[in-house]
């Protein structure tokens, strides 16, 4: 080989070897600066936080467990209006207005603010908190589900990113004995706060045509629309929980990737129980 071709080798091989060390570390770094944005949210709404409602043992409601005596009254910065949230989502809320609630699943490091903004479709898949582009984004609620009312079947989304932030760890609930450990999910919007336990795990493609829609599913026309859309996640389930969602059960679908198979979603439902 001559002398010539080797050096430019060697120089195409250190550009490259460069490139990849700098995307490394940015993606490193972008990881370390985002983490601490959400520890400093985090911060924020333990400040003047509710008691969280409880359920029995039987998993049924306990009555009166809303704090609604405990909301407080918040001046929208854009329209003026006057909003009623929980006071923990106050400060937030004043930072974002696109925030609509917080996610927390013990046993894993799930604990993150929950976005919806709905005038563009996934305004959040790029963008952070802050609203800036940045490849981990943030976890959000697909467009078409009203979080308030609520729809039958709030999906949320999340990145699966490589150092195991965002909802990376759902893939921890393809092990049953880790469902059996930690099956509760804590979902409180800026108005409530409510828990969910997971009914089922299932994969899919997300390919239109070959997999199962489960985003699609918002809100039942009927109890057997329901009830189809609840045997259909039963049915895929990696495993059987033992237990079901009848017509009426307010449910949420966490979304993420999922690599066995070309363009999957690993996705885990669960039903609110308080």
């Amino acid at each position: 080989m001559k002398k010539w071709m080797y050096n430019a080798l060697i120089a195409i091989f250190s550009l490259v070897f460069l490139v990849s060390l700098g995307v490394l570390g940015k993606y490193y770094y972008d990881a370390y600066v985002q983490a601490n944005r959400f520890d400093d949210l985090s911060a924020l709404m333990q400040e003047g936080a509710a008691t969280r409602p409880t359920v029995s043992e039987e998993m049924e409601l306990i009555p009166e467990t809303q704090p609604e005596d405990l909301l407080t009254e918040v001046v929208d910065p854009e329209t003026g209006e006057t909003v009623s949230l929980l006071p923990q989502f106050k400060e937030l809320y004043l930072l974002n207005r696109d925030i609509v609630g917080w996610i927390q699943i013990p046993g894993t490091d799930i604990d993150y603010p929950v976005m919806q903004n709905l005038k563009t479709t996934d305004y959040y898949l790029k963008r952070n908190f802050d609203k800036e582009k940045s490849a981990r984004g943030c976890i959000y609620v697909r467009e078409a589900c009203d979080v308030f009312a609520p729809s039958d079947n709030l999906t949320i989304y999340g990145h699966r990113m490589r150092d195991r932030s965002m909802f990376a760890q759902l893939d921890l609930y393809m092990k049953k004995d880790f469902w059996q450990e930690h099956p509760y999910i804590y979902f409180d919007t800026i108005r409530e706060m409510h828990t969910y336990k997971i009914i089922a795990v299932f994969t899919t493609s997300g390919s239109v045509g070959i997999g199962f829609p489960y985003h699609e599913f918002e809100d039942a026309e009927n109890e057997a629309e329901f009830d189809a859309f609840v045997q259909k996640v039963k049915e895929l389930s990696l495993y059987d929980t033992g237990l079901d969602a009848k017509y009426g059960d307010k449910l949420i679908s966490l979304s993420t990737c999922e690599y066995s198979q070309n363009n999957g979603r690993l996705v885990v439902v669960a039903k609110r129980v308080a």
